[in-house]
């Protein structure tokens, strides 16, 4: 079973994401530069591809999945996992089985379920993270070769050191005047069933609207759709477009991607 050290000068995102946005970095870095000192906040962290990869100094980090928000607190912490790790589908299950468990008797912040969530996502169908209404979480076992998992994350102590982790509704962000927002909502799509809520047109309505009318630098990336393209015209974001890979996706289909990002008082 190889496992992975990580090191303080190369974070990168631990878990496999789909929708990741790491490719989105080098635009994104050019519109960052002048706004270092600010605080970023992301209302939809996701893989943290791009907290990782802007590296601010200060950040709040927001998602409406409470055990990747758990994960992310513990790998602040320098998390340390101990329970076997192997890329086999009877272990798959049992694990899968225990976090469902842990969750049903409220113990989805322990330190145990953000080792679990850790092994399902590098070992579960494409990465996915999906739950059903009763909030189980219900991914099939993956079809990998071979899995590079890590179990020493001490790396990620210091480099997660002055940004917050919640979990909660965007509306909910303490947002102050000079944060620097970078939002990243689920695609414009069919498969919403990231959290046991859903992500709804209505939720994607009411996003757009409320960072329209933040006073500081905001961006808001989505899957490039008519609706999409409509509402953040309407609400005065620049628009333009960009194609990236589709790297995960709920079907396995990995054809590119286009994507819109409007920009606001930038």
């Amino acid at each position: 079973m190889p496992v992975a050290p990580a090191t303080a000068a190369t974070l990168r995102p631990p878990l496999k994401w789909a929708g990741g946005k790491r490719w989105q970095v080098p635009h994104l870095l050019p519109l960052w530069r002048p706004h270092t000192r600010s605080r970023l906040v992301e209302p939809f962290c996701g893989g943290l591809a791009v907290a990782l990869g802007l590296k601010p100094s200060h950040a709040l980090l927001n998602d409406a999945n409470p055990h990747l928000v758990n994960f992310y607190t513990w790998l602040q912490r320098g998390l340390q996992i101990r329970i076997p790790m192997e890329n086999d589908e009877e272990l798959f299950y049992r694990h899968r089985d225990r976090f469902n468990a842990m969750l049903a008797t409220g113990g989805g912040q322990t330190e145990e379920a953000a080792a679990l969530f850790y092994y399902l996502n590098r070992t579960g169908f494409n990465g996915l993270c999906r739950f059903n209404r009763r909030g189980v979480f219900n991914v099939p076992f993956g079809r990998y070769a071979r899995i590079r998992y890590t179990r020493d994350f001490s790396a990620y102590r210091l480099g997660l050191a002055g940004w917050t982790f919640v979990s909660g509704d965007v509306e909910a962000l303490p947002l102050s005047a000079g944060d620097f927002v970078y939002a990243d909502p689920p695609y414009d799509v069919q498969f919403t069933q990231y959290s046991k809520s859903g992500f709804t047109w209505r939720d994607q309505e009411r996003t757009a609207r409320l960072l329209s009318r933040h006073d500081g630098p905001v961006i808001i990336v989505n899957q490039a759709t008519e609706r999409t393209e409509r509402l953040y015209r309407s609400l005065g974001f620049d628009v333009r477009f960009l194609t990236g890979p589709r790297r995960i996706s709920c079907t396995g289909d990995r054809t590119p991607a286009r994507e819109i990002i409007g920009t606001r008082n930038l």
